[in-house]
């Protein structure tokens, strides 16, 4: 089948089970990995990319030929970047310096201008905090209302979530047979686990939100540790819109350590290469396998590419 363009090859990702892992960690149960790290931007974000982009031509709120504007820690940027160049947009990128050079070289590559923000004082070189990003956010706003430009608004538009439960989680379901009774994943945005809940709720099946250790903003806990290495998500931000509502089964928390233990046990046991996101939602899938799921069938998301992190400790 000959496609009319990369934007057709977003989704329908392979579902893989971590038999390897779980045999060698003696779990009481299965983990299934959705390999979103293969598609087109080696991300999830890919998805809501392309839904948020088609959505907003559909209604008339991005008219042709209009810039588009967008916040990122890479990887939306790396989506919108390859639909926005297919679609005819020109795309600003506004991102971080805390997050890693690899990101903003692949962005360039694809055509897309990138604005790199400077981190809000005290911050570390690799990791990305909500001070950050409110940072980058302010830029972000700048440009948009200089340019005249679309704001995508990863945060806030309703295709992020949408691509999730019309895309991510009726392809577990069916890949599955069915058979997933937990799913849970690292809170960026927020819409990968409001999309896939929104489609998973009905079918009985538990969502779980994980957020860093010490930054468990979403949990309604102090938040006494905002700095960690998992970049793309645990701002510390408790009120995130897409997250509003949605029914969780729980929420996890996950240190930056384990999530790059498990990243590189990924790598290692099951030949799946991927980023520090991915290595969180392992680590909390297991540690559910050990708790309130043992015996069930957890499903994961790769979020994204372990080739976007060669420049960080993750591959020291």
């Amino acid at each position: 089948m000959t496609l009319a363009s990369v934007i057709d090859a977003i989704g329908n990702t392979p579902l893989v089970d971590l038999s390897r892992i779980c045999q060698q960690l003696q779990l009481d149960g299965r983990i299934l990995a959705k390999l979103d790290y293969l598609l087109p931007g080696f991300s999830k974000k890919d998805r809501a990319a392309k839904s948020i982009i088609e959505m907003a031509c559909a209604d008339g709120t991005l008219a042709p030929g209009q810039t588009v504007v967008e916040l990122t820690s890479g990887n939306m940027g790396t989506g919108l970047a390859i639909v926005c160049g297919i679609m005819g947009h020109p795309f600003v990128a506004v991102m971080s310096a805390g997050n890693s050079v690899e990101r903003a070289r692949m962005m360039r590559a694809l055509g897309a201008e990138v604005i790199i923000v400077p981190q809000a004082e005290g911050s570390k070189p690799g990791e990305v905090s909500g001070a950050d990003l409110a940072l980058v956010d302010e830029a972000a706003q700048k440009v948009t209302a200089e340019r005249g430009a679309f704001r995508a608004d990863q945060f806030g538009h309703s295709g992020n979530p949408i691509a999730h439960s019309t895309g991510t989680g009726p392809e577990i379901w069916e890949q599955s047979g069915g058979a997933v009774t937990a799913f849970c994943d690292f809170a960026g945005s927020g819409g990968t686990l409001a999309g896939a809940a929104a489609f998973f709720a009905p079918h009985g099946v538990r969502c779980y939100a994980i957020e860093p250790e010490g930054a468990r903003a979403l949990a309604g806990e102090v938040v006494d540790t905002p700095d960690h290495p998992i970049q793309g998500g645990g701002y510390a931000m408790a009120d995130l819109t897409h997250v509003n509502g949605v029914p969780l089964a729980g929420h996890l928390s996950v240190s930056g350590s384990a999530a790059r233990d498990c990243a590189r046990l990924l790598a290692r046991s099951e030949g799946i290469f991927a980023g520090y996101s991915a290595g969180a939602n392992l680590a909390a899938a297991i540690d559910l396998l050990r708790g309130p799921e043992r015996g069930g069938c957890v499903a994961i998301v790769i979020c994204d590419s372990g080739l976007k992190y060669l420049s960080t400790d993750l591959w020291e």
